[in-house]
């Protein structure tokens, strides 16, 4: 691992610890030449994942494009860096238990939207309205419903 502050090749774990609700591993290191202190995160990367697209194409899996619309619908929220990666951490588990070598995108979508519902209202209805491109306001408004309706039970 490289110092970034004097960018020496050589340093040493300092500290070792679970984050992210024990899907990545935090490491406290330190430069053995300047003495600098850092911390690295190391955690699963979803490898050799295709995704079946809408109009059945097949791309490789992007953790980038599902990172990007979670912190969309979770733009300006409440929430900590750790609670989002710890969120994003949890879908990705959740897209592994798959256990396929093939997932259609509209089920890591439906993963996506049971997570954000457990996680903010706010992010689930946004999201939504994106996922589900909502066409006009009646939409917009039975999705709201049927939200309002599991709520309740």
């Amino acid at each position: 691992m490289q110092c970034p502050s004097c960018y020496f090749e050589e340093t040493r774990v300092v500290d070792s610890r679970p984050a992210m609700e024990n899907t990545a591993i935090r490491r406290r290191r330190e430069c053995l030449k300047c003495g600098f202190r850092f911390s690295t995160y190391e955690q699963i990367e979803i490898l050799d994942l295709t995704v079946i697209k809408k109009d059945g194409r097949r791309e490789p899996y992007q953790k980038a494009k599902l990172e990007t619309g979670v912190r969309k619908a979770l733009e300006k929220r409440p929430f900590s860096e750790e609670d989002i990666l710890s969120l994003l951490a949890n879908i990705e588990r959740d897209i592994q238990k798959n256990g396929q070598g093939e997932i259609t995108s509209a089920a890591i979508g439906d993963i996506i939207m049971k997570r954000l519902r457990k996680f903010d209202q706010v992010a689930y209805i946004r999201f939504a309205s994106v996922y589900k491109d909502f066409q006009d306001i009646e939409s917009f408004q039975e999705e709201l419903g049927e939200f309002l309706n599991k709520k309740r039970k």
